[in-house]
């Protein structure tokens, strides 16, 4: 069975970093892009950031482009989002998503979800 578990979601101050791990199992990752998306309570799901199958195309949302980064470890079926100086906006569920496929970074595009972690930035 296909599926994604997120984890490394926590509360933290303004200003600190968390690292999100998602770990597939079921599946071979290296053949999938996968994203990352948020949801805040009373919002609509967004995307956060995205990589391709091979880790050499990456994207990010205008609203966290030069503090969150994005990779992944094929052959440990690991992807990371790296998030320093996380804001109160910040706050919220992340998934992990993935999507067989071209690169492609759109919600919709993504058929197989984790569960999500929840993400608390707060003094």
């Amino acid at each position: 069975q296909l599926q994604l578990v997120e984890s490394g979601g926590g509360l933290v101050q303004p200003g600190g970093s968390l690292t999100l791990s998602c770990i597939a199992s079921g599946f071979t990752l290296e053949h999938y892009a996968i994203g990352w998306f948020r949801q805040a309570p009373g919002k609509e799901r967004e995307g956060v950031s995205c990589i391709s199958s091979s880790g050499g195309d990456t994207n990010y949302a205008d609203s966290v482009k030069g503090r969150f980064t994005i990779s992944r470890d094929n052959a440990k079926n690991m992807v990371y989002l790296q998030m320093n100086s996380l804001k109160p906006e910040d706050t919220a569920v992340y998934y992990c998503a993935a999507r067989s496929g071209s690169f492609d970074c759109r919600l919709f595009e993504y058929g197989h979800w984790g569960q999500g972690t929840q993400v608390t930035v707060s003094s």
